[in-house]
């Protein structure tokens, strides 16, 4: 008969792994969401600067819960320009390009361009940073980006130039959240992860709002309702809801195992763009994202299947090489 303390782990971790794989899917529906709003003719500037002011509300109230349950350091000025670059390169920059791209590309190559953010990781580390790495690594590398490939030929053949444009634009997505993931590792320490992010998009909205004044003013207060109510979906169903479903799951199962369950990004996002934007769903895409995925998995492959609740990590998983899809 199963012990209570081994029942109640076995709870913990199913619904940890549920919240993971959730909280996967609802990121990726952020793409189908943009993708139907630059159908009623609105831009990437305006997308982005309407889900980050309508995020914004609900970062500052789960900010306001966790202050109310521990003390916070101080930060000094340092901290804050830190904070504000984070947030440029994290929220900003990587957001807009990915939007940008979006308008040239299929959701499902976005999606398998934007899950390659760790193999970028790894190559930034090698060639600014001269840390090693493995050949379990290299193949990995290889094998995802042989992926990557094999999908934007599928976009390519109906698309044109434009699916270079598109995955360019996507990769360097990719690669500002890259170098976020990097320059956070030792800032959340001394910040706090829920603090780190929501401090970091509170610079993102901030920038995003610059950014729309100076393009249009006006903007922002002249799209149609479907456009705000796309949006609001994407602020809170699509970035703040499933940030805190990747709290929760990090907290109970460990990043590891959140990394493997976040498969269900890539895969959810072909299918939901077939059911929502007709995009075609080929056996060349599946196996382009067989490929990445695989990769994915090779960079995973020799973490513990399952972790006791004491080894369990503590962070929030938010600025972490095993969350690449939360741009």
């Amino acid at each position: 008969m199963q012990s209570p303390s081994l029942a109640i782990h076995h709870r913990r971790y199913l619904l940890g792994i549920l919240m993971a794989g959730m909280g996967s899917i609802l990121f990726s529906g952020k793409a189908i969401l943009v993708k139907l709003a630059f159908g009623y003719g609105t831009d990437a500037a305006t997308l982005l600067a309407l889900r980050m002011l309508m995020a914004l509300p609900m970062f500052w109230a789960i900010y306001w819960w966790q202050a109310r349950k521990q003390v916070m350091n101080p930060l000094s000025r340092m901290d804050l320009g830190k904070i504000v670059v984070l947030g440029f390169l994290g929220y900003f920059l990587s957001s807009y390009l990915d939007f940008l791209g979006l308008q040239y590309i299929s959701v499902g190559l976005e999606r398998i361009v934007l899950y390659l953010t760790p193999t970028v990781v790894l190559l930034i580390s090698y060639f600014v940073l001269s840390k090693q790495i493995t050949k379990l690594q290299w193949y990995a590398l290889v094998l995802g980006y042989l992926g990557v490939m094999v999908v934007f030929i599928q976009d390519a053949s109906s698309t044109g130039a434009n699916a270079w444009l598109g995955m360019f634009l996507v990769f360097g997505a990719a690669c500002a959240y890259a170098a976020y993931l990097i320059g956070s590792g030792e800032m959340v320490k001394r910040v706090g992860s829920v603090r780190l992010v929501v401090l970091a998009s509170s610079a993102s909205a901030i920038l995003s709002t610059v950014q729309i004044l100076i393009q249009n003013p006006h903007s922002v207060f002249e799209q149609s309702p479907p456009i705000y109510g796309l949006s609001l979906l994407n602020a809170s169903f699509c970035t703040v809801i499933p940030m805190l479903m990747i709290m929760v799951a990090i907290n109970r199962i460990g990043s590891p195992l959140v990394s493997q369950a976040s498969i269900l990004g890539p895969v959810s996002t072909i299918f939901m763009g077939y059911a929502f934007l007709n995009e075609p769903v080929t056996m060349m895409q599946i196996a382009g994202m067989g490929l990445v995925i695989g990769a994915m998995w090779l960079l995973v492959r020799n973490d513990a299947p399952i972790k006791k609740p004491s080894d369990l990590e503590k962070s929030d998983g938010l600025i972490r090489t095993e969350s690449p899809t939360e741009i």
